[in-house]
């Protein structure tokens, strides 16, 4: 990293809540949030935000006559823009770089619109710029009342990492002295479980963890979908409210046989996390929160790729998607949200259902990686800040 780069703070929107203390209780918990539902005769277990949650975002459409007709992914990264802004101590109307992005964008309402179109055969008014993925950044600049840029973005399931990359890059360069980055994604629809389902990746065992993310003796797929937002402040420079240190960033695509495939040994992950450690030695990471989807290729793929990168002396392992579910352009932030309060409360949070774990005595530095259909992975190293 050429200069330091704060993370100053972190917020999300998630089935495990909203509030900082309200999510780590729920980290600390054995328990997951994963349910069936059914998706038009289609039961499928997911992940969604708590009805309380629901609630209290529905009324932030009561604010605005705009967000009447926002999309859920639009609202959802508002309200993590507005908790993580606050709890780094930024104003409405600064100068701040905007990126957040999301694998599918305006889910519903695409859907909604289209329904519509097929019904009626013709499209509503706004129709167009309801559905946009621009709306994403773009509405959550017009809620902040930044004067700054407003990027919005799709690679697939690492798109929060990526708005990571592009925050470094934007305040590496002295572009932006302050930037927002993340995620958002609210795609719990039927025809999106019905896609999943057409892959054969989606849990269908009821297990006491439907998800077996990091499990690397199982037998079937177990991808498990959530939906949620998740969001981080990042100023250039080791500022005195530093949560975490950027410490080195990577990313990598590997060459696809069809697409979403990956390479068994994670050649793309093996490229980015060695780009992220630089000159850092591999035995100074502690721990690595893994993409870990669940299904069988994704996890053993990026277990071999860690594998090849640490070699012997491997760093604990975990991941959150057992717990939360994938949330797909949101995944990566959610999961370095897990990081950055791993190191704050220096405790390690294991799968429960894995017991080889090494859990580290001490948390100094965490490797966060997200890998998405395309095959690009990127990879981000944090640490305690100085």
């Amino acid at each position: 990293m050429k200069i330091p780069i704060s993370i100053t703070s972190v917020a999300s929107v998630s089935a495990l809540g909203s509030k900082p203390d309200e999510v780590w209780k729920n980290y600390l918990s054995p328990k997951h949030f994963l349910r069936k539902h059914d998706f038009n005769g289609n039961k499928s277990f997911a992940a969604f935000l708590p009805d309380f949650l629901k609630e209290e975002l529905e009324g932030l459409r009561d604010e605005d006559p705009n967000y009447k007709n926002i999309d859920n992914s639009v609202l959802y990264a508002i309200q993590a823009s507005r908790q993580a802004i606050k709890m780094a101590g930024w104003e409405n109307g600064e100068n701040i770089g905007i990126n957040i992005g999301s694998s599918r964008g305006a889910t519903a309402l695409f859907e909604k619109y289209h329904q519509g179109f097929l019904n009626q055969g013709k499209a509503e008014t706004l129709a167009s710029p309801a559905t946009t993925l621009g709306n994403i950044s773009s509405w959550v600049a017009q809620d902040l009342q930044s004067t700054g840029p407003e990027i919005s973005h799709s690679v697939t399931c690492s798109t929060g990492l990526h708005g990571v990359l592009n925050g470094v890059a934007w305040l590496t360069t002295g572009m932006a002295d302050k930037f927002l980055a993340g995620g958002s994604e609210a795609s719990l629809t039927p025809f999106t479980m019905a896609q999943v389902k057409a892959m054969k990746i989606n849990a269908r065992e009821d297990l006491d963890y439907p998800c077996q993310a990091l499990n690397l003796q199982k037998g079937q797929n177990s991808m498990v979908l959530g939906e949620g937002a998740a969001i981080v402040c990042m100023e250039a420079g080791e500022k005195n409210n530093a949560l975490a240190l950027i410490n080195g960033i990577g990313y990598a695509t590997e060459k696809l046989e069809h697409p979403v495939s990956i390479s068994a040994n994670g050649t793309a992950f093996q490229k980015s996390m060695k780009m992220a450690l630089g000159t850092m030695a591999a035995s100074e990471v502690d721990a690595v929160v893994m993409h870990a989807p669940g299904t069988i290729k994704g996890d053993l793929s990026e277990f071999n790729a860690i594998k090849a990168v640490f070699g012997e002396l491997l760093p604990a392992m975990t991941t959150n998607k057992w717990k939360l579910g994938h949330t797909y352009g949101a995944s990566g932030v959610l999961s370095l949200e897990l990081a950055i309060m791993m190191l704050q409360y220096q405790k390690f949070i294991p799968v429960p259902f894995i017991s080889e774990v090494r859990e580290p005595i001490e948390l100094r530095n965490i490797m966060v990686n997200a890998v998405g259909f395309g095959g690009n992975a990127v990879s981000v190293l944090i640490g305690l800040p100085k």
